[in-house]
């Protein structure tokens, strides 16, 4: 897979999962802090919607170099055969020749099914498969629309290592339910672990998964018979927009040409008063390019290094029709 005349083999891989809103991203932000200087790293997203933000999160806030990001958005990575998941980590392998990579599906994807590709006979001898890290939110298991949803049970069941992330913000006994839920439905020899702002430490990606092969579950994937809106060319009016719809969820994102300048104030106003279960974006305003998550916990702002484009996606079970006019008016 690679030109260079030395083989890749065995190189250290981890899925990190978990359901949306969870801090996936912010877990892998923390993790990059911890690459020594030497080495490559690569990061393959995957994002539910078809915008593609993670990448541009993920490259604006990294300082350092050799970290080779790469993103397959619209969706579950692994739909028709894992074609879309397997050019992409092709590409990624060819290009970074990575000493560690890491796999961030979607909060809505199917984890099993990518650990169906990772362990196939295509990847044994390249990729050595080390712990799968999921993260989980206590808070939900009171959820019915979460601990009755199949993915969000599927990223518990494959981990090697549950990570309660968020515990700052639990309740008295939300630990204890997690560590119930976890005794009740994964193997034995999942390791449990609390995190605040996905602080997780490094020792906990390294050692082999339990997890090498899985009977893949069947589920409905988004069919694309199109070119991704992540991958079109900028229209003459500056704007892309696209939608998707999936395991419950809709999800609608937009596309600005870098010379869309907003203005920061009036954005966070629209921002903080989303509807929605995620939000992700990055935005180039009068004042600077920023990042902003969205929570059932908050908005949160960070400024970033750089971004080529204004991006956003948003994931709800119902989004409101009127957030573009309120993006659009935030323009200056």
């Amino acid at each position: 897979m690679s030109s260079d005349k030395k083989p890749l083999l065995g190189i250290p891989t981890n899925i990190i999962t978990g359901f949306l809103g969870v801090g996936k991203t912010t877990a892998i932000l923390n993790l990059m802090k911890n690459k020594p200087a030497d080495e490559n790293w690569a990061i393959l997203v995957n994002e539910f919607g078809e915008i593609g933000v993670d990448g541009s999160l993920l490259q604006g806030n990294d300082n350092k170099q050799q970290v080779f990001i790469r993103e397959v958005p619209g969706g579950c990575m692994c739909c028709a055969a894992g074609l879309p998941m397997q050019i992409a980590l092709n590409q990624l392998l060819s290009e970074a020749k990575p000493d560690r990579l890491l796999i961030e599906p979607t909060g809505l994807g199917h984890p099993k099914e990518v650990l169906e590709v990772l362990s196939s006979e295509h990847y044994r001898k390249v990729l050595s498969l080390q712990k799968n890290v999921t993260l989980v939110d206590a808070r939900k298991l009171s959820d019915a629309r979460y601990f009755e949803h199949d993915t969000f049970n599927q990223q518990i069941t494959i981990a090697d290592t549950i990570v309660g992330n968020k515990v700052d913000l639990y309740q008295s006994g939300d630990e204890e339910k997690l560590a119930e839920y976890v005794a009740q439905v994964c193997h034995p020899d999942t390791k449990l672990i609390f995190a605040h702002h996905g602080k997780i430490p490094f020792g906990e990606f390294d050692g082999d998964t339990n997890f090498y092969h899985h009977q893949a579950h069947g589920h409905h994937h988004h069919e694309q018979d199109k070119p991704l809106a992540s991958e079109l060319p900028m229209p003459e009016s500056g704007m892309i927009k696209a939608s998707n719809q999936g395991e419950g969820f809709e999800s609608i994102g937009w596309r600005f040409a870098a010379d869309k300048l907003f203005d920061r104030q009036q954005l966070l106003k629209v921002l903080v008063g989303l509807k929605a279960e995620r939000m992700k974006a990055v935005f180039i305003t009068q004042s600077g390019i920023f990042g902003y998550n969205l929570t059932e916990d908050g908005l949160t702002e960070c400024e970033l290094d750089e971004c080529n484009e204004t991006r956003i996606e948003v994931i709800g079970y119902s989004i409101d029709n009127d957030l573009e006019s309120q993006l659009l008016a935030c323009q200056i």
